[in-house]
């Protein structure tokens, strides 16, 4: 399912993006057994029931569901911000997220976007990199005079454009972005989708925005109000699915595999059991070399020597497609096991 996904999706270069921070394991997040739910007006408010899941490095989740439906709550959980009624909550070794809030709590409003993204400096880290904080702020669509001007005399739009900048630049392995979308224009969504589509670490989204939840999301998780919960593999299908059966149960079972491979499917080999386990080290290994090959291809060194700068990039495509490679062979195996 992964893979027939990732098919559908065209991957765009950006200007911006955020630095994958160093990769920590393939687990990001492992949910077991929870449950949370709250005392409302008219009972208790279910939002998760005995639910369990895991988010794994390269994961890409669009979670959806009608408002109320527990979204935001299920987020807070994930990170650790709202304690959960039962169950337990384990997080991979490493893990560095980056959290976008709707309700804007991470921005003060006596601080300027300069402030805001560089301190007292004129520089801001974007990809673990450094640069002009004036530049950095233009591509997010601000404007000279209101580079020093107080958060609170921003827009409401400005402070999302403002807040994703910040979170974009942040070293992490994990984005969990809540409602986003909201009140950015057109020019704005599209930086945002190119820089998802760039992060290489996990991805957790809420929004109603369903094409840039068609671009960026490899699976989606549908909350039903209820709390039970369904993986699906694109918003399609879970729109499908609800107007075949709107009051059927949702299960909180995470798919390894299309409904057809799963049957087909059989156990792992001794031999591909052995490659299985090794795979995760492979694939750190060929990032490794990725990232090294990147670097390569960026020394001003070899700016004025092309043949040098081509067998540069050369070994920069090969490296990516290893890296591709081995992960397709670990979805296939994963699926499979």
């Amino acid at each position: 399912m992964r893979g027939e996904r990732a098919q559908r999706v065209t991957l765009r270069q950006a200007n911006l993006g955020n630095a994958a921070a160093e990769a920590g394991g393939r687990l990001v997040i492992e949910l077991g057994h929870v449950a949370k739910w709250f005392e409302g007006s008219d009972g208790k408010i279910v939002i998760a029931r005995d639910f369990s899941t895991r988010v794994l490095r390269g994961d890409r989740v669009g979670l959806i569901g009608r408002n109320g439906a527990g979204k935001s709550t299920l987020l807070g959980i994930m990170t650790g911000t709202v304690a959960p009624d039962s169950g337990t909550v384990r997080h991979g070794a490493n893990l560095k997220p980056a959290i976008f809030d709707q309700r804007r709590v991470a921005l003060d409003p006596d601080a300027s976007p300069w402030t805001t993204l560089a301190g007292e400096g004129d520089t801001v880290l974007v990809q673990e990199r450094p640069r002009h904080v004036a530049s950095y702020l233009k591509d997010f669509l601000f404007e000279d005079r209101q580079f020093k001007a107080k958060v609170s005399t921003l827009s409401g739009g400005e402070r999302n454009r403002l807040l994703l900048a910040k979170v974009l630049a942040q070293p992490s392995n994990l984005l969990i972005l809540d409602e986003p979308t909201n009140d950015l224009d057109i020019a704005t969504l599209e930086v945002l989708e190119d820089s998802l589509l760039e992060f290489p670490g996990a991805l957790v989204l809420v929004t109603h925005d369903r094409f840039l939840l068609e671009s960026v999301s490899t699976l989606v998780l549908a909350l039903d109000g209820q709390g039970n919960a369904e993986y699906f593999a694109d918003y399609a299908q879970w729109e499908s699915a609800r107007q075949a059966a709107p009051s059927s149960p949702r299960s909180a079972a995470r798919p390894t595999a299309a409904p057809k491979a799963l049957k087909d499917a059989k156990r792992l080999s001794y031999k591909e059991k052995l490659e299985w386990e090794q795979m995760e080290a492979k694939i750190l290994e060929a990032e490794d070399r990725l990232a090294a090959a990147q670097a390569a291809v960026e020394d001003p060194a070899v700016a004025t020597d092309p043949a040098a700068l081509q067998q540069r990039c050369d070994l920069l495509e090969t490296a990516r497609l290893d890296v591709e490679r081995l992960y397709g062979r670990w979805a296939e195996l994963e699926a499979k096991q």
